[in-house]
C-alpha cells in the first residue's frame, strides 16, 4: 500500500491543487465575463490574475488541516514547501507590477 505520510506526496498535492483551483476558478471568471456576468474593467490590468492565484495558493489549507489531524507531518512539511515555492513564484511575476 502506497504510504501518504511521505514528503514527495505532500509536495505533488501541494502543486496540483493550488494549479487545479487555479484553472477552474481563471475558466469560471471567463465564461462570467463572456457572459456579461463579471467584468475586469476599473480593475488593475492584471488584478484577476492576481487574486485567483493567491486564493490557489489558500487552497493548500485545506489539505494542511487535513493532514494535520492525521498527523502526517512529513506530508504536511511537502505542502507547506510546495506552498512557499508556489508563493515565491508569485513575487516574482506580480511583485514588481506591485511595488
Amino acid at each position: 500500500m502506497l504510504n501518504r505520510n511521505a514528503l514527495w506526496v505532500g509536495l505533488t498535492l501541494g502543486i496540483l491543487l493550488p494549479t487545479l483551483t487555479y484553472t477552474i476558478l481563471f475558466e469560471i471568471f471567463s465564461l462570467l465575463e463572456i457572459k456579461g456576468a463579471a467584468s475586469s474593467a476599473g480593475f488593475s490590468e492584471n488584478f484577476r490574475e492576481r487574486t485567483i492565484s493567491i486564493v490557489a495558493l489558500a487552497s493548500n489549507l485545506f489539505l494542511l488541516n487535513i493532514y494535520q489531524r492525521r498527523r502526517w507531518e512529513l506530508s504536511m512539511r511537502g505542502i507547506v514547501i510546495a506552498t512557499t515555492l508556489l508563493a515565491l513564484v508569485w513575487l516574482y511575476i506580480f511583485g514588481m507590477k506591485l511595488f
